[in-house]
Order: C-alpha cells, then sequence, then structure tokens
C-alpha cells in the first residue's frame, strides 16, 4: 500500500463509521498563537475541542499536514522527519475509549492486515494526580492484546499536556509495531532500539489542570488520534527506513543524480536534503517565505542546512528549486496549493539558496582571517570558538572548517565547538518548546477580539485597494495579530490611514456579529468571502459584522464590535511577490 492508497483508505474507513472528511489545514496556524507552524492535526481544531460547535458535527477525519523542527538535528536517521502527514480522527464530545481503540485496532488488522502478534500497546500508569488507566488495557484485553504485551507507563510517556501552566490535558494509548529486530534486556514499547515501532496513538481529553495544581474532569470529554503517513507505509511495506517511501525515494534518487554519490554510503546527508527541502516547499506554498523571524527562519534554516549538506555531498549546481519540482509531482494532487503556487516556491527557494552561497563566500574569507590570525600568533589550532563563530555566523558546517584547517596544517578544538554547539542548542530548543508546545494554552478574550478585528480589516482593505485584494493567511496572538493579503504595492500613509479610519468607524457603529451555517456554495452565493476553496468541508460557518463583512470562518469571534478598542497597524512588510503584511493592535481611545 502506498500513500495515496492508506490516505484515501484511512478517511473512507472513518467515514464508514460516522465520521466527516475535512481537508487539511494550513501549516501556518490561524487559531493557535502558541505555534509557528501546525505541529499536529489538533491544533486547527482547538476551538472545537473546547466547545465550539464544528459546522460538520462531531465526528471528524483527515490528513493534516504538520511540520515540527524541535527536534530538526535528530534528522538524518531511519524515521525523524520534519514535514509529514499525520491521519486522524476526532470525536467532540462524542465516543471515548471503546470505540476509539476498538476503530483502531480493526484498521490495523483488518484493513491494512497487520499481524495482530507483531502489535504492543502503552497506558498510562497511572499516578497521584489521575488513576491508572485500567479502562484502556481492560479494552485491549477483549481485543485479544496479550497481558504481556500491554505496557502500563508513567506519564512523561503516556500523557499529553497541559501546554501551559494549566489547561486541558489528558492519558494517551500508544500502538508499537514489533520489527522483528532482537530484544534485550528491559526493552519494551518506547525503547529507543529499533525493535518498537509506534505506529497510532489515541490521546483522550477528559482532564483540566488548574492554578492551584489540581487536575478535574472536563465537560466535554474528547479523542484526539494520531498517525504518520510515512512511517506506517514504511511498516506496511517492511521498510526499515522511511526514505525508502514513495513520497521521498525520488527525492533521494534526484540526489544521487546530482551528487553522483549512493545514498547508502551517504544516508544523512541524503536525508537531510531530501526531508528539509520538502518541509520548505510545503511551508512556502503556505505562505512562510524565507527571512529572520518566526516560521520564516525556521524555513530559512531549512533551507540552508539543505544547501550545506549538498556542498558535503559535491552538488555545485542549485538544486533546491529542482528538487521541489519532484515534491510538486508527488503531492500535487493531494494538495492543489503546491502547483498553484509552483512559481512563488521555485523562485523563494532559489532566491535563498544564492544568498545563502553568498554568505559561505563571505565565511571562507572570514575563514582566511581566522588562519592568518593564527598563523601571526605561531599557533596551530583554531579555537573552538572562533569555528563556532564561522558555523553560526556564516553557516561553515564543522567538517567543513575541519578539513579546510586539515589541508593546512592545522587542528580545531572541537571539543569546545562541541560545548558551545549544545549550549546553543538547549537555548534554541527552550526557545521552540514554549512555541512548539501548542494545544489549547492561548485562546483568551484578547485573541478572539483580534480575529473580529481581522474580518473588518480584510473588508476594509478591499474597500480602498480594490476587490482583487484577498486574504493569504494570517495569524494571531492575545498582543497582536497579522494579516498577509494580495497587493503587489506598498501601502501609502495615506491607504494606512484611510483603512484604520474604516475599521474604526465598524467598531464605533457597534455592530452585530452573527453566524450561519450553510454549505460553500451558498455561502459564496451570498456574498461571503471565501479564498480557500479547497480547504472548507462540506458544511461552512459564515460570520456576518452588520452588514459590513461577511465571511467564511470557523470563529471564535465578539457578539458585537462594540467589545473592540481602536485598531492601530503597526508595520507593513513585503513577503514575497504580489503579498503585503500588516501587524495591527488594538488599543484603548
Amino acid at each position: 500500500m502506498n500513500a495515496s492508497e492508506l490516505r484515501e483508505s484511512y478517511q473512507r474507513f472513518f467515514e464508514e463509521r460516522g465520521h466527516k472528511r475535512i481537508p487539511s489545514a494550513s501549516l501556518m496556524p490561524e487559531n493557535d498563537p502558541t505555534v509557528l507552524f501546525t505541529t499536529a492535526g489538533m491544533h486547527p481544531l482547538v476551538p472545537y475541542l473546547l466547545g465550539e460547535p464544528h459546522p460538520l458535527g462531531r465526528r471528524l477525519v483527515n490528513a493534516q499536514k504538520c511540520l515540527r523542527t524541535d527536534d530538526i538535528d535528530e534528522v538524518g536517521d531511519a524515521s525523524h522527519l520534519t514535514f509529514f502527514e499525520m491521519l486522524g480522527n476526532w470525536s467532540l464530545g462524542d465516543y471515548f475509549k471503546q470505540e476509539s481503540l476498538t476503530w483502531s485496532y480493526e484498521f490495523l488488522t483488518r484493513v491494512l492486515a497487520i499481524d495482530p502478534a507483531r502489535l504492543a500497546v502503552t497506558v498510562f500508569a497511572g499516578d497521584a494526580d489521575a488513576p491508572r488507566d485500567d479502562e484502556s488495557a481492560g479494552i485491549w484485553r477483549a481485543l485479544g492484546i496479550p497481558e504481556p504485551r500491554i505496557h502500563f507507563l508513567p506519564k512523561r510517556d503516556n500523557w499529553w499536556g497541559p501546554a501551559g501552566a494549566t489547561g486541558p490535558c489528558r492519558p494517551d494509548s500508544e500502538i508499537f509495531f514489533d520489527t522483528g529486530r532482537p530484544d534485550h534486556p528491559g526493552c519494551a514499547p518506547g525503547c529507543g532500539c529499533g525493535k518498537w515501532f509506534e505506529i497510532r496513538n489515541h490521546v483522550f481529553m477528559e482532564y483540566d489542570k488548574t492554578a492551584e495544581g489540581r487536575y478535574r474532569k472536563l465537560k466535554q470529554r474528547n479523542v484526539d488520534t494520531g498517525m504518520g503517513v510515512d512511517r506506517t507505509v514504511a511498516v506496511l511495506n517492511g521498510y526499515d527506513d522511511v526514505f525508502h517511501v514513495e513520497t521521498l525515494a525520488p527525492l533521494i534518487a534526484r540526489v544521487e543524480a546530482l551528487s553522483g554519490r549512493r545514498y547508502e554510503e551517504n544516508r544523512k546527508a541524503f536525508r537531510v536534503i531530501a526531508d528539509h527541502v520538502r518541509a520548505a516547499t510545503f511551508a512556502i506554498a503556505d505562505g512562510a517565505y524565507p527571512s529572520n523571524v518566526e516560521a520564516g527562519y525556521v524555513v530559512r534554516r531549512l533551507i540552508r542546512r539543505a544547501v550545506r549538506f549538498g556542498r558535503d555531498l559535491g552538488i555545485q549546481r542549485s538544486f533546491c528549486a529542482d528538487l521541489s519540482t519532484l515534491v510538486l509531482a508527488t503531492f500535487g494532487p493531494c494538495y492543489p496549493e503546491l502547483e498553484q503556487n509552483r512559481a512563488r516556491i521555485g523562485d523563494a527557494l532559489e532566491q535563498e539558496e544564492q544568498k545563502f552561497k553568498g554568505t559561505l563566500e563571505r565565511g571562507l574569507r572570514e575563514y582566511h582571517k581566522v588562519v592568518e590570525r593564527i598563523r601571526e600568533s605561531h599557533a596551530t589550532m583554531i579555537a573552538g570558538a572562533e569555528a563556532f563563530d564561522l558555523f553560526e555566523t556564516f553557516g561553515f558546517p564543522l567538517p567543513l572548517t575541519v578539513e579546510l584547517a586539515r589541508e593546512q596544517g592545522l587542528t580545531v578544538d572541537e571539543q569546545t565547538f562541541e560545548r558551545l554547539y549544545q549550549e546553543h542548542r538547549a537555548i534554541s530548543r527552550r526557545g521552540m518548546e514554549s512555541k512548539f508546545k501548542g494545544g489549547l494554552a492561548d485562546h483568551a478574550a484578547a485573541t478572539t477580539r483580534l480575529h473580529t478585528a481581522t474580518h473588518l480589516l480584510h473588508q476594509a482593505l478591499r474597500q480602498v485597494l480594490g476587490p482583487s485584494v484577498h486574504q493569504m493567511g494570517s495569524n494571531i496572538t492575545a498582543e497582536r495579530l497579522r494579516f498577509d493579503f494580495s497587493y503587489p504595492e506598498k501601502l501609502t500613509a495615506e491607504q494606512i490611514q484611510t483603512t484604520e479610519d474604516i475599521v474604526n468607524q465598524q467598531i464605533a457603529n457597534d455592530l452585530t456579529v452573527s453566524v450561519a451555517v450553510t454549505t460553500l456554495d451558498q455561502a459564496k452565493q451570498s456574498g461571503a468571502l471565501a479564498f480557500f476553496g479547497d480547504k472548507y468541508g462540506e458544511q461552512v460557518k459564515v460570520y456576518s459584522i452588520g452588514s459590513f463583512s461577511k465571511e467564511v470562518c470557523g470563529g471564535p469571534h465578539v457578539a458585537r464590535t462594540g467589545e473592540l478598542a481602536r485598531l492601530k497597524i503597526v508595520k507593513q512588510e513585503s513577503v514575497g511577490q504580489g503579498v503585503r503584511r500588516l501587524r495591527a493592535v488594538l488599543v484603548e481611545s
């Protein structure tokens, strides 16, 4: 079974059990300001997990694009990826453990024909905060999982959340596949030896952690499941290397052709290049352009790591845009936004690669300055701090510095470099963790107000700049809104002021915000704005702000515009060809 067949069979299986298929959301999250990217299938569903009714009901299924870079340095082994597709089905206050576990077991053993004898499961062992999950264990026993393959594990293994200090959290139950490798004393699901391969996870959202540190039951219990496409296809085809799957193998083959080297002899470099170019391609398609901040910085880092490893393989020509065409060919039928943004993706990759090559050249000049200073001091070793500065500032990988130094009869203090690198990595990881915890952390009244203000801003821009203006993306935190839209030129000070005035007049008018559920076609016929047509389900929510604005959106919103403060546009910038970005805040008059 290949990836396309798995996506379809999974969604069809759950549709037969009352679930509605929903499209993948963008990698650039709109309703979850705690993350830079959509890192799990649940992120786009946060409002509905918190109780807001979903227009398609309480049972949902989809294949969601995800991007995680908190363990980017692990990419290069047989299974770690930054971009991946997550198959998921959700119960929003509907069914719970019995149905969830039973259906998963049925799908794996009957539809995918996985031998039940090769499956093992883990459940929460319990502690002072929450009891042992005997209910899940009992369900697994009834389904035929033998006792020795049911493992009770602590919070660090079988518990999710909360995303912040407080909020929803829950135990989970995971399914592992036995790869057949020899075990060893203490080996069990979750062991990193390679014998056990996590294939599916079920998260049972039923607790809320309070500010006092207590755990209380939630009013709405949800089920959130996850199953990676690449990893599952690897299991089904007997691969011990996810890069043999047809969604990645063409990239590996192309790198072999470009470099003249074999994958089996250079696995890490090949894997980094294939994974990073694929991830960057998807991110750029969804509006994350290479830059020095937030999501753009991650995309820049992905591209530059790919280029660095390409240099290690001896690839002299530009190659990222070339490889991206294979990503489009593989995923285009499933994700039309790739083909729609083909030119933009290619241009962004090519420009960033050329820019980085220039940086490397500057780094080479800086390297020679370092060597000159060493010669003058009659030393023979490049200090670890200088090697790390070459790496961090100019993208010089340590092996390149060591290679150049060796050619000139010098050595490098690799031990100090490694210490500095690990310190830097720890700081970066802590920073990323604060962003990538994700989930249910920040949906306060402030973000709801800014969400409504975004609709007002969108309509005001169309009035000022013309009806060809349409939303390209947005991101909202409790402090500010960020809005990307189609427009080829920098806005004048007069245009910005007029836009602000229109928005603030609608706020002063205290317009009623109402919502209706209808089909996408009916929404468009009624005049509602809907610029992400392939991203909506069969039923959609249409939010109307008086007679001023009507837009398809998932919410949430305020009841009246009078709840908003005055809108102030604080910054504008270009984020790609024909795309402008505004940042705005709500301030008290």
